[in-house]
């Protein structure tokens, strides 16, 4: 992935101005290490920090249209970028890159455009025909992208926060499935599938028509110059990915380059979950296997610079965003620069625990509607901006738009799980790989209990952080936690130190507001915890919440650490912040 800043319509088109533009888009070279570029027309400003994924000798940005009135600057992959060239005979591409189809598109169909894209991408457009501009942002926010305004009358667009958040008066989360068009005067959702409504569906669940629709979103997602992987945690959705991309590569243009077998990467504490996991998923597909190790330390030492990339302070977000940053380093070490990853799979097919007791297929299905809507602030802010801090790309085939409609088209009573028919959860997606003559993945995994990342990484881990924060929250403080932070109180210590180190990144208001809030039982969200009265009194995120689904839910002694409360400190002698750049020292052993 890529980073992007654009300045439109300043009231300064100074070089002060240019060096300013520089200085904010420089923040976001960890995205795109590769090649910087910049754009000025007048009081118009595009700029790009590049990571290199498709045509790396020519495809450095902003790019153009053939007489370079159109420009435009892409955070992306457009998958069916060749298919939308052959649209345009009439267009002469300058570049090799799949994201320079999109200011010929303009020029041939005007704003209307973007739902032709078949991919992910955040960008901004410049008309210097006429001064007008277009910005927009993929269907489910696989990207990150915020949009400001300055006093000045002035709009501000990032990739990420970190660009934004000294600069401008205000600014806010740049929607998903939305584009802001100058001429229009506001934003305005392109994208509107048949599930956004929530209506409930009812077509006949098919395994045949699931399996192939996953199986192309993979296939697209093979579209690469560079060096790739898998991220392989041992859970059914990362085993799937790994699975079909292992059936597939042979043949494609990566094969030929980067030869047929594929690379799988897994992180865990020692002894955990996920690591055994993987490695048998990894033994049973062939790959080339990458285990990471690390400790509770280093995952603490790492939070302060953990936080300061992923921009939040959502406790399961910063939970599962550790692990993944740290492994992201190692892997980029190595020479990958992209890896394919199994985020989405859950909010689509009701995976977390808590839809055990979903009470009927309605509220199943609207549940799940609420969750993809939310992806952009959860799941997907962490994979990419996680892997990002190292110049890594995240892709996420469950996510693609055709297998999104396939899967949110099924009736969702094949979903419901059925436990005296044997239906766990993510019962259909199991059941569409389930092949007895050429089999997918071994049964017992094929069939795993949920695991969330946080989790699966090792049980010690979210201990360990409740424990460091108990040692640096006091009492105290939490009870004026109302007063010192009125929007989204957090209500754990282990919340609370988060949002400590948030805000002194962070300070301004507008950015604390970007921040989802609200309670939660193992990554539910709040409506869904009206489901079970008993969940009310152990609201934690994690998993092992679900007490009486999980199969290692959290025992008496551990609701009460769900709850900020440990009589006994786990870590010791921990320094009480760490300042940012502390993860180039830790040590994650392999």
């Amino acid at each position: 992935m890529c980073g992007i800043l654009a300045l439109l319509g300043c009231s300064d088109d100074s070089q002060a101005k240019r060096v300013r533009v520089l200085e904010l888009s420089r923040r976001l070279k960890h995205r795109g290490p590769d090649w910087s570029g910049i754009f000025q027309y007048g009081d118009f400003y595009l700029a790009h920090q590049r990571l290199a994924i498709i045509d790396p000798a020519s495809g450095d940005q902003p790019l153009f249209n053939e007489d370079k009135k159109i420009v435009v600057t892409v955070n992306g992959e457009i998958y069916n970028h060749e298919k939308l060239r052959k649209l345009m005979p009439n267009h002469k591409f300058r570049t090799g890159s799949d994201c320079d189809v999109i200011a010929h598109l303009y020029e041939e169909y005007g704003e209307n455009f973007v739902d032709m894209l078949d991919g992910v991408f955040s960008f901004v457009l410049l008309d210097t025909r006429d001064n007008s501009f277009l910005a927009a942002r993929d269907a489910i926010g696989i990207t990150p992208l915020y949009i400001g305004w300055g006093l000045d009358g002035s709009v501000w667009i990032s990739s990420e926060l970190k660009g934004l958040n000294d600069a401008c008066e205000h600014f806010e989360v740049f929607p998903p499935g939305h584009l802001y068009s100058s001429k229009n005067g506001g934003l305005r959702r392109w994208y509107n599938p048949a599930w956004f409504s929530e209506a409930i569906p009812s077509t006949p669940y098919d395994t045949l028509v699931l399996r192939r629709a996953f199986e192309n979103a993979v296939i697209k997602r093979l579209m690469t110059d560079v060096p790739f992987g898998v991220l392989l945690s041992g859970g059914l959705d990362s085993s799937l990915v790994a699975s079909v991309t292992t059936r597939y590569l042979a043949g494609t243009k990566a094969a030929k380059q980067w030869g047929a077998q594929l690379h799988s990467f897994c992180v865990g504490l020692e002894g955990s979950p996920d690591l055994k996991a993987a490695k048998e998923v990894a033994d049973f597909l062939g790959t080339v296997h990458h285990e990471f190790h690390f400790t509770v330390q280093d995952g603490i030492d790492a939070i302060e610079d953990v936080i300061y990339h992923i921009e939040t302070y959502d406790v399961t977000t910063i939970r599962a965003s550790t692990p993944m940053f740290l492994m992201s380093r190692k892997i980029k070490s190595l020479g990958v620069k992209m890896v394919i990853s199994g985020e989405g799979a859950d909010e689509i097919f009701g995976g977390y625990l808590y839809f055990h007791k979903a009470p009927n297929k309605e509220e199943f299905h609207t549940e799940t509607c609420r969750k993809i809507k939310a992806l952009h602030q959860y799941d997907c802010l962490r994979a990419n901006k996680a892997t990002s801090a190292w110049g890594l790309e995240a892709r996420v085939p469950f996510l693609d738009k055709e297998f999104i409609d396939v899967a949110m088209s099924i009736d969702p009573e094949w979903k419901m799980i059925k436990h005296d028919q044997g239906r766990i959860e993510k019962w259909v997606l199991r059941k569409a790989f389930d092949d007895e003559e050429q089999p997918y993945l071994p049964k017992h995994i094929l069939y795993r209990q949920k695991e969330q990342f946080s989790d699966g990484v090792g049980y010690s881990w979210i201990d360990g952080l409740k424990a460091h924060a108990e040692q640096h929250v006091t009492d105290r403080m939490m009870l004026n936690a109302a007063h010192i932070f009125p929007h989204n109180t957090p209500t754990t210590k282990e919340g609370y130190y988060y949002r400590m180190i948030f805000e002194r990144f962070f300070p301004q208001n507008s950015a604390s507001l970007t921040v989802p809030g609200g309670p939660s039982i193992a990554c539910s969200t709040a409506k869904a915890i009206e489901w079970d009265a008993s969940w009310s009194n152990n609201l934690d995120p994690s998993g092992r919440a679900a007490i009486g689904v999980h199969n290692s839910a959290y025992d008496n002694h551990l609701s009460s650490v769900a709850n900020g409360n440990l009589d006994t400190p786990i870590i010791n002698n921990v320094p009480k912040m760490v300042g940012v750049g502390v993860a180039a020292e830790l040590t994650i052993r392999s």
